[in-house]
């Protein structure tokens, strides 16, 4: 999940006053998501299986991209 601008490739969707950014590929792979809040940051869960990359870090000193 990021901040991006829309493009041609994606659709837009109002929710209660915030509006989300979804590329149309992938929406179509994902078919429903689902953002909570968690008090800790955002969980998303939708229809794909997506496997974990060991990336547990949420801040700046984590070791993604290694």
């Amino acid at each position: 999940m990021a901040l991006d601008e829309p493009k041609d490739t994606d659709d837009s969707f109002d929710v209660k006053g915030l509006k989300f950014v979804v590329d149309k590929e992938f929406m179509q792979k994902a078919e429903n998501i689902k953002i909570d809040f968690t008090g800790m940051g955002f969980h998303l869960d939708s229809n794909m299986e997506i496997e974990e990359s060991g990336c547990g870090s949420c801040g700046s000193g984590g070791s993604c991209g290694d």
